[in-house]
């Protein structure tokens, strides 16, 4: 299969007349300029790679955590809207519970094309900026605790968000360090140099940056400005009610250093209407997730294609480093870059086509068209 005029976004520059070569579920040739022999004719359209989200918790009406068939719907769903490659997100929850969840990842690791393993988000979390997570269920680290979500998981945990300052999460980060597993800071009321501290012990990510941590102040500047400093990859939810753009641009201080997420839930391509989050109702109204008990931001209702669109329009990033923070820094934070997370030779075939306007049109994974 090969594929022409298309304005093909590459890590480092936009081919204009640019063509992609298929053999399968692989790219075998990327190149610009015109091809002497038949081929399909992408109209000029940009041609990204698949987007690769570390942070979603369901979509199309579907909770990641209610069963394992709504976390294969819920996949699909977002695969609809590019997202070829998915690491499911667990809200805090009990132990048991977040054991059997896992299960489910990890089974479906092994069956679902594109899911990429689990995200942790809590128990280890903070309670001051716990957000949407059920304050009852969050707990101190532990080794046993972390020991046995690993093993429910059974190689599926990729990434683990944790409040530094909680008693135990210092050990919890070298914990997760050695077991090869991403330490995020996230949900935390951490000060600059604990947090810069917990990046010093090998914490890598952080978990939606500005949302669910102490705020940045010129005397105390927090968390975002230790990840700053330490050059630690940051997550954005990009879409223009969790982060200002104009904060949003604070962040872009290092190449690849974003990374564009959804925080998605049940109700992402569903519509306004009450909800449940980790058993804690929520109200989505004007796309806006928020919880009933006392309005906190309740994840959200954004798609993948919508954030890079987001990106380019409203922050002001380039085309190219939107499609890095969309798809190639979540890769290679994942260890997944030679896999997927760019168009390029021996890499699988995921490519999102989108028009103009950055407006989705179609969506390939691994060298079949969805939908």
């Amino acid at each position: 299969m090969l594929f022409t005029n298309a304005r093909v976004v590459t890590p480092h520059g936009v081919l204009e007349s640019g063509w992609i070569r298929l053999e399968g579920p692989t790219i075998v040739e990327v190149g610009d300029g015109p091809v002497p022999e038949p081929a399909t004719d992408a109209g000029g359209r940009w041609v990204v790679p698949g987007f690769v989200d570390l942070h979603v918790h369901g979509g199309g009406g579907h909770d990641f955590t209610a069963s394992a068939d709504d976390l294969a719907a819920g996949v699909a769903f977002h695969a609809s809207r590019g997202t070829t490659r998915t690491l499911i997100s667990l809200v805090t929850a009990p132990l048991d519970a977040l054991a059997e969840q896992l299960s489910w990842v990890a089974d479906a690791v092994k069956t679902l094309p594109g899911v990429a393993g689990a995200h942790l988000e809590g128990p280890f979390l903070a309670s001051a900026r716990c957000g949407a997570q059920n304050p009852a269920h969050l707990i101190d680290p532990t080794p046993a605790a972390m020991d046995r979500l690993l093993e429910a998981g059974r190689g599926c945990v990729r990434v683990v968000t944790v409040a530094p300052e909680r008693p135990g999460g210092p050990a919890l980060i070298d914990q997760l360090v050695a077991a090869g597993v991403i330490a995020a800071v996230g949900h935390t009321d951490a000060d600059y140099a604990t947090t810069l501290a917990a990046f010093e012990r090998g914490a890598s990510l952080v978990t939606h940056a500005f949302n669910g941590m102490r705020g940045t102040h010129h005397r105390e500047p927090g968390p975002v400005p230790a990840a700053l400093d330490a050059g630690v990859p940051r997550e954005l939810i990009n879409d223009g009610v969790h982060v200002h753009p104009a904060a949003a641009r604070l962040l872009l201080r290092g190449s690849g250093q974003v990374v564009l997420v959804t925080d998605a839930i049940d109700a992402t391509g569903v519509g306004d209407g009450r909800y449940v989050l980790g058993g804690q109702e929520v109200v989505v109204s004007d796309g806006q997730a928020r919880l009933a008990s006392n309005g906190s931001l309740a994840g959200s209702t954004l798609t993948m294609d919508a954030a890079l669109r987001r990106a380019v329009t409203d922050v002001g990033m380039s085309i190219v480093d939107a499609s890095i923070a969309a798809s190639g820094t979540p890769a290679r934070l994942l260890g997944l870059a030679d896999r997927c997370g760019a168009i390029a030779p021996g890499l699988d075939a995921d490519l999102v086509v989108l028009d103009d306007d950055l407006g989705l049109v179609r969506v390939m994974r691994q060298g079949s068209w969805l939908g």
